[in-house]
């Protein structure tokens, strides 16, 4: 067995930097869980009519309504298997604003039929995004979302386009620093950019069977469609 990350990079896998390798090697083959401890240097968001979206996202931890600078934050990433049998890694940023924390929540599994890693995003698994994953030429992970699926009871569209977000994830590591660093940008092809954040993080790595999930991390509802 492999990380679902290994499975969707192939070969590519070994061109990650090592410490980029080893994050993105946790799952229940290597009973390894990461958890990153840091500070955001900057959310921001786009135009305001974008916020009333971002407000109503937030509701279910999906995308984070609130702009700032040197936020604290966690993200955990911590594999388990789901009700039904998936293997599936938790992708839960808490930023810890002044007023009170807000919460993104993404819960990430790889779907053979699809041939790619598959994002469940915010606390009910209403929207599933095709991720697709690259390494450049610093040995730093790349990931692109692809078609966007939004799944509640029996409704299950495709979310077009024009209302979807194209996001650009960057995670790389840096050695003068020591410590990983997080671009996040998601934008519209036809109304420009919509959020991001970008900051950077220590990482601990846990023994999955000795520190368990905690309660709250997994979504509240799961859904089996990819």
């Amino acid at each position: 067995m492999t990380s679902i990350f290994q499975r969707a990079l192939g070969a590519d896998f070994d061109r990650l930097h090592p410490q980029i390798r080893r994050r993105f090697s946790v799952g229940l083959d290597s009973g390894e869980a990461c958890v990153g401890r840091g500070t955001m240097d900057r959310i921001w968001h786009g135009r305001s009519f974008v916020r009333p979206f971002l407000a109503l996202g937030g509701s279910r931890n999906i995308l984070v309504p609130q702009t700032g600078r040197d936020i604290p934050f966690i993200i955990e990433n911590v594999p388990y298997t789901d009700s039904f049998g998936r293997e599936t890694v938790t992708f839960v940023r808490t930023f810890a604003f002044p007023r009170r924390p807000r919460r993104f929540d993404a819960t990430m599994v790889y779907s053979p039929e699809r041939g790619c890693v598959v994002d469940y995003l915010g606390t009910h698994q209403h929207l599933a995004t095709d991720l697709h994953f690259t390494v450049d030429d610093t040995g730093a992970l790349v990931i692109r979302s692809g078609e966007h699926r939004f799944r509640e009871g029996p409704v299950d569209v495709r979310v077009p386009d024009l209302i979807g977000g194209d996001a650009v994830v960057r995670e790389s590591y840096d050695e003068a620093a020591g410590r990983f660093r997080i671009q996040v940008r998601v934008g519209n092809r036809r109304f420009g950019p919509l959020f991001g954040y970008e900051g950077s993080f220590d990482a601990e790595f846990v023994n999955v069977a000795e520190r368990g999930v905690r309660a709250g991390l997994r979504p509240v509802r799961e859904e089996a469609r990819a």
